[in-house]
């Protein structure tokens, strides 16, 4: 089925991002294609046993199948909480799972995450599987989210550049015509800065970016960061969680480390405008990083432009992304491109996932 026009269907989408903070479940109504009503959503933390077992096979390392299937019954439970809360009923499930390894230059990609158990447990038909056909075909499999920002965003002045800061960070850029959108990781997001500040003050976050304002970022060592061949490289392009590391840092403080880290994030995304076409005339963020008021100002001064929230334009930053994979998990079933080859590299508009009827 790949006529769009069809009435729109009631999806949850499920993101479990690198940053390993937990589920985030969205409900839309949407047809894949213009039309985009958001409803509720909620996220759920992971548990600190689950979210150690999930560091423990990042990388494809150590016996996965049990913690998949706890996985997936975390995302259940997280789809029964948001349909039962809201008294709503679906019929869709778009379910990202979590990245374990992506390794597009090998042509690998890992999402854990059982379609069919969650189809079982919920009832309901289940999309999953966005990345790999995507990779199969010579692309990158990231970032998936650009043409739902192109959908949300079709009204905007243009160009226009929204970046999302989770574990790693990524960027959509959206010009006046509609196929022209660029879109690409920029390097670390949150990730390393959480694992900084886990280590030295036992907390998976720099909440409110405390830590990185009480220090100074060493130049030296941003420097040395900013010259990886990465931020040469044209996009499309992308990143797993593990191309860089907060031994970045090591040796400096606490505080001075998580400035670094910070500085970091900030001076990747500045790099990644060099490679737009066209100078994008805002910045709209969204992802957890969008809540660290160390690292929105160091994009303000490395851009020098308006980097704002998404919830400035109306947007929910909690929801975006679990609302992408809902979004895409209608595409998938009708038969439409996730990606494009300004997104990912793909050699043409490549649809891709995988239906597990409940």
């Amino acid at each position: 089925m790949s006529d769009a026009s069809v009435h729109p269907l009631r999806v949850v989408g499920l993101m479990s991002g690198t940053s390993l903070d937990g589920i985030d479940a969205a409900f839309i109504e949407t047809d894949g294609a213009a039309m985009v009503r958001p409803g509720p959503s909620l996220t759920i933390p992971y548990a600190e046993e689950l979210r150690r077992a999930l560091r423990g096979v990042l990388g494809g390392k150590g016996p996965v199948a049990a913690v998949e299937r706890a996985l997936t019954e975390a995302h259940a439970e997280a789809v029964r909480r948001l349909l039962g809360e809201h008294q709503l009923d679906a019929e869709l499930v778009g379910f990202h799972g979590h990245t374990i390894l992506h390794r597009p230059q090998e042509r690998r990609t890992w999402q854990i995450g059982d379609g069919a158990l969650l189809a079982r447990l919920t009832g309901l038909d289940v999309v999953c599987d966005f990345r790999s056909a995507d990779v199969a075909a010579g692309g990158e499999g990231a970032p998936l989210v650009p043409l739902f920002h192109a959908g949300l965003a079709a009204g905007f002045e243009k160009p226009v550049a929204i970046l999302n800061i989770g574990g790693v960070a990524n960027v959509t850029w959206l010009g006046d015509a509609p196929e022209a959108v660029l879109a690409f990781d920029t390097g670390p997001g949150n990730a390393l800065i959480d694992d900084w500040a886990l280590r030295h003050t036992g907390e998976a976050i720099d909440r409110d970016g405390a830590l990185a304002r009480a220090g100074t970022a060493d130049e030296a060592r941003l420097a040395a960061f900013l010259a990886h061949p990465y931020f040469d490289r044209p996009p499309p392009k992308s990143l797993d969680r593990d191309d860089f590391a907060a031994s970045l840092a090591d040796g400096l403080s606490p505080a001075d480390g998580a400035a670094t880290l910070t500085a970091m994030t900030a001076a990747a995304v500045a790099r990644a405008a060099e490679h737009f076409p066209a100078p994008a005339r805002r910045w709209l963020v969204t992802g957890g990083g969008r809540r660290n008021p160390a690292l929105m100002a160091a994009l303000q001064a490395q851009l020098r432009l308006p980097v704002e929230p998404v919830e400035t334009v109306g947007w929910d930053g909690d929801a975006l992304e679990a609302q992408a994979f809902a979004y895409l998990a209608v595409r998938s079933l009708r038969g439409l491109p996730l990606t494009v080859p300004g997104t990912t590299g793909a050699p043409r508009p490549m649809s891709g996932g995988r239906l597990h009827r409940a």
